[in-house]
């Protein structure tokens, strides 16, 4: 995987080439006066890349995951540790909704407007009508940084999950659900 290994302070100076919807998060988070570096690199697809991307951006990378339940009625977009195994009976419990799987990649561009790949806590201001429901883990809400794509996968931002929830979800009218999904991986026999 390529990466450019300069860690930029903002957006980018040319955003020619850019997706508008990559643009439109530059531009929101510059309107909010959210601080933020980024790296640049081709397609970061697998958790195996974005850990190859942490060592430069300086801040570990979310999992971002676009859930539903079984009639498709309700969209949740999970963000969690990216090394954290992902058990769907533990989250269904906390959330009170039961047989909850991945969305479908043309539910994931019609409400949050990115592709499989992309999806992040950022994509929630394409969310208009508030169909998905953003979840947190906590160990993400109450960490300092953390990296996420701006809508597009071969860009990832270092940012303040403070900022993120006092200033960005608020803007947006996103009310958070903190869950606390258990770390299988610090578990012994």
């Amino acid at each position: 995987m390529n990466i450019d290994v300069t860690r930029y302070t903002g957006r980018p100076a040319d955003c020619s080439g850019r997706l508008a919807r990559e643009v439109a998060c530059y531009d929101l988070l510059d309107h909010l006066g959210i601080a933020y570096d980024r790296v640049d690199h081709e397609a970061a697809n697998t958790v195996a890349d974005c850990e190859a991307v942490e060592g430069y951006l300086g801040a570990p990378i979310c999992k971002n995951l676009f859930l539903c339940n079984r009639q498709k009625t309700n969209f949740y977009l999970l963000l969690m540790e990216g090394e954290k195994p992902f058990r769907t009976k533990e989250l269904s419990k906390q959330i009170g909704s039961a047989r909850l799987s991945f969305g479908s990649p043309e539910d994931m561009e019609t409400y949050l407007g990115v592709t499989p790949g992309s999806a992040t806590i950022l994509a929630m201001m394409n969310d208009q009508n508030h169909r998905v429901q953003l979840i947190l883990d906590r160990s993400v809400a109450e960490g300092d940084r953390f990296g996420c794509h701006p809508c597009i996968n071969t860009s990832t931002l270092n940012l303040s999950m403070q900022e993120i929830r006092q200033k960005f979800l608020p803007y947006l009218g996103v009310e958070p659900i903190l869950v606390d999904l258990p770390d299988e991986r610090e578990v012994t026999p």
